[in-house]
């Protein structure tokens, strides 16, 4: 009977949890955060924020980690703490529009930047006009991308590690790069001191047929506005949990866990900081705001590299997202791996290949993966999984109460650090974030919470067979 193989170390580790959290999303989502915000001091507080909350939610999943190394990760946490149809609700979830989702968009964003190297690959370039739907080649170029990523980690999990270490490498030094000159010119420019000047003077603006609204921001509006710049940062943040569904292959799992999920997460906030200052050392607030296409990292990379900017950052995304992917989609199939094993997923899914990974798993993530980039745009997915994400985010931190007070003489090689009070700030932060998103973007935030809702008739047909 074939077994999970444990080839990966803490570096491996480390490297799945920023190399899934490294996508495309720091080089365009400051546009619409700074839209939203207007000033620089809340652009770097909505980053600070995004950042800390993800390290406390790491820092709350070390212990649950280490308590339960096995594969599935974050469903087995849920399903010890509060059983099978919760576990179920969040794996339904995952599999509908979390990890597909994020895929999906991730893949349509690395097609999007293929299309500076090679045009044909544009969007504009329709395939097929069925009318209620039309399929273009950068959406067969993604998923292409998705089929050939899927292909390559059903291969055995060897493969999928040399891809996630070469592009994860690649792709933080390209950023440090990026920072490094970009601070390194921009502190000589005047610019700097122009987005410093009025740090806190917050607005919104809003362009209609080329007209510009600015509004200033104040009170509550300016929370709530916030809240809903955050939704970039937090996006640009997500996946970090990746690693946990791929626990049956690491080496010493109750140490190199947690300090995977620490050491990741924290690489990825200071990377993501930085680059924002450059971005402000770089371009004038009102260049971030009405960047072409939201290519924010395209237009500071201009001021440094020159016209070859565009080259420049189209191949580093490329590289950022095929890398994503990789990381995306070899730890997904993990996770309904555990489901299948539980009666809860297609049973071929609970079985692993001839190289000791859930190949039917991560075929089945694969074509639905591919389906969902026919379908939406990339904020549209963006919202829709973001939402989602932080609601189960509170739930598994909600299970590190649920476990210390059901299971007090349970084996806890890490302790989650300040407990009771962190994890219980971060469930406080992320509730307070959905609520004010469920106010401001009712349509994406109810629609999320429908697709969670439909796992509850699917669970009880699959419960009774």
């Amino acid at each position: 009977m074939a077994e999970f193989k444990k080839s990966l170390g803490l570096l491996d580790s480390v490297l799945i949890v920023s190399g899934s959290m490294i996508g495309s999303g720091i080089f365009i989502v400051s546009a619409g955060m700074t839209r939203d915000l207007g000033s620089a001091g809340w652009l770097m507080l909505a980053w600070l924020v995004a950042g800390f909350l993800t390290i406390m939610a790491a820092l709350s999943y070390g212990e649950l980690s280490a308590m339960m190394p096995n594969a599935g990760g974050q469903y087995v946490y849920i399903q010890r703490a509060f059983g099978k149809l919760t576990a179920f609700l969040y794996g339904w979830t995952v599999f509908t529009v979390i990890q597909t989702g994020v895929i999906a968009a991730v893949a349509v964003a690395f097609a999007k930047f293929s299309g500076v190297f090679f045009p044909v690959l544009s969007p504009e370039n329709i395939l097929l006009d069925l009318g209620f739907l039309k399929i273009n080649a950068a959406q067969i170029f993604a998923i292409s991308s998705i089929a050939f990523l899927t292909w390559l980690n059903s291969r055995g999990v060897r493969d999928g590690k040399i891809v996630q270490t070469i592009f994860t490498i690649a792709k933080i030094v390209a950023l440090l790069a990026l920072i490094v000159f970009g601070l390194w010119k921009g502190l000589a420019l005047e610019i700097w001191n122009a987005n410093f000047s009025e740090l806190w003077s917050a607005s919104t603006l809003k362009i209609k047929d080329g007209v510009e609204t600015i509004s200033p921001l104040s009170g509550l509006a300016l929370l709530s506005a916030l809240g809903v710049a955050m939704v970039g940062s937090l996006f640009s943040s997500d996946a970090w949990n990746n690693v946990t569904f791929i626990a049956g292959e690491i080496r010493n799992p109750q140490r190199n866990l947690p300090l995977s999920l620490f050491l990741g997460t924290l690489l990825v906030t200071i990377l993501y900081i930085m680059a924002n200052l450059a971005y402000l050392a770089l371009l004038p607030m009102h260049e971030i705001q009405t960047a072409a296409a939201d290519r924010v990292g395209t237009a500071a990379a201009r001021v440094i590299f020159g016209d070859s900017a565009v080259v420049i950052m189209a191949a580093l995304i490329m590289v950022s997202t095929f890398g994503c992917n990789n990381g995306l989609i070899m730890g997904g199939g993990r996770l309904f791996y555990a489901m299948a094993k539980d009666g809860l997923f297609f049973r071929q899914a609970g079985t692993l290949n001839g190289n000791s990974v859930p190949g039917f798993a991560l075929w089945v993530q694969g074509i639905w993966a591919s389906i969902l980039c026919l379908s939406g745009k990339y904020g549209d997915l963006l919202e829709y999984t973001t939402f989602a994400s932080l609601l189960f985010y509170i739930v598994t931190i909600a299970g590190l109460f649920v476990l210390r007070k059901k299971e007090p003489d349970a084996v806890r090689p890490y302790k989650t650090f300040l407990y009771p009070w962190l994890p219980a700030a971060y469930i406080l932060c992320a509730a307070a974030f959905c609520l004010n998103l469920l106010i401001s973007s009712p349509g994406f935030t109810i629609a999320g919470l429908c697709i969670v809702a439909l796992g509850l008739p699917v669970y009880l047909i699959t419960h009774k067979k």
